[in-house]
């Protein structure tokens, strides 16, 4: 059986022996190269025409993010980012520029720190390589609202001689390449609406704290990283902190975000099925739930929960999906009321909220 090819780019001598033994504990990998810096990777990549790049991004000579660029232009490779915490902005941007994933370096020699790291990097390597074609991820740009007529606009509930939009909540679930699908989201909003905006996007813990502060200089909405006892208000943002799962409750009359420990059951994390299905059942049918690009089936159960208390679901259509696992999984439940590219999912969300 023919074998994965892989070039590993790390100016660290320790992360490259480290990341090698663990890409080699894969029976179906073999690490046929390394390199220092980004002209040396390049190199590497003409001579051995890889199937997949291990990428460090703060490197001597030509750095991560040069090479990046050459490697999903120029050779349409895809590229697993392994950076540290510290850099964990450095890592958005690499998202945004076309790094399929990432995942975070070893802080030290210990053994604990390796093993979590091992699994989570042969998993993600798996993941990728099993995507056929790789899909090109496309700058960052504010995205047009589509122009609607009067007719294609849901008329607006009314409360007495109050007009009230149909959407309180739109709750939002990603995993691989959602950090990009995200910022065009968030970017292509012309105002902040009288909606609050939700998300679980798949990462581990240290990171979505600066990946909600990215988002939130590109927007109007107010972006942070949830904490538990946060409120849910009109025109802001709650994104689930890495490792954790993010629900709901009602306290005192206001919906309040829980952070709570994933279940045993929970598969991927923060979980897209946990969010929507405590959003289900405080929200009903004014809420939107919208599922992005990503791998596996979280949010499928969801969608269903959503649909059953009368809510609306928006799927990514595989036109723009970087991976349409999750997208497609959603759809596959017969709950979807609309399956849109991602310049679309605004205008849809606005459209069918009334507003």
């Amino acid at each position: 059986m023919k074998k994965i090819r892989i070039v590993v780019v790390d100016d660290s001598a320790f992360s490259r022996r480290s990341i090698t033994r663990m890409l080699e504990g894969i029976a179906s990998v073999e690490v046929v190269g390394y390199a220092i810096n980004g002209e040396e990777g390049i190199q590497k990549v003409i001579a051995l025409k890889p199937d997949l790049v291990t990428l460090d991004l703060e490197m001597p000579k030509m750095d991560g993010f040069t090479l990046l660029r050459i490697l999903t232009t120029r050779f349409s490779l895809p590229v697993i980012v392994i950076s540290a915490l510290s850099s964990a902005d450095k890592v958005f941007k690499a998202l945004e520029l076309g790094a399929l994933d990432f995942v975070a370096k070893p802080s030290s020699n210990a053994s604990v720190d390796l093993l979590t790291i091992k699994e989570d990097l042969q998993k993600k390597v798996l993941q990728v390589l099993a995507l056929k074609p790789i899909r090109s991820v496309r700058p960052i740009t504010a995205l047009p609202l589509l122009e609607r007529t009067a007719a294609e606009l849901v008329a607006p509930q009314k409360v007495g001689n109050i007009s009230c939009s149909a959407i309180d909540l739109v709750a939002i679930g990603s995993s691989t390449g959602g950090p990009p699908a995200l910022q065009q989201i968030f970017s292509a909003f012309t105002q902040k609406y009288p909606f609050a905006i939700v998300v679980s996007q798949h990462m581990p813990s240290g990171f979505t704290k600066a990946f909600a502060e990215r988002l939130n200089r590109s927007s109007l909405f107010d972006i942070k990283e949830a904490e538990d006892g946060d409120l849910v208000l009109p025109g802001s943002v709650l994104i689930a902190p890495g490792g954790k799962n993010m629900v709901f409750e009602v306290c005192g009359g206001q919906v309040t975000a829980r952070i709570v420990s994933p279940s045993e059951s929970d598969r991927y994390v923060p979980s897209v099925d946990a969010m929507l299905q405590s959003c289900a059942v405080i929200y009903r049918k004014r809420v939107a739930a919208v599922i992005l690009t990503g791998m596996g089936n979280d949010g499928s159960s969801g969608v269903r929960t959503i649909k059953e208390h009368g809510g609306l679901v928006i799927a990514e259509s595989e036109e723009t999906a970087i991976v349409y696992g999750m997208p497609r999984e959603a759809v596959s439940t017969g709950v979807v009321d609309c399956c849109v590219p991602l310049d679309q999912v605004v205008s849809e969300i606005i459209a069918r909220g009334g507003f």
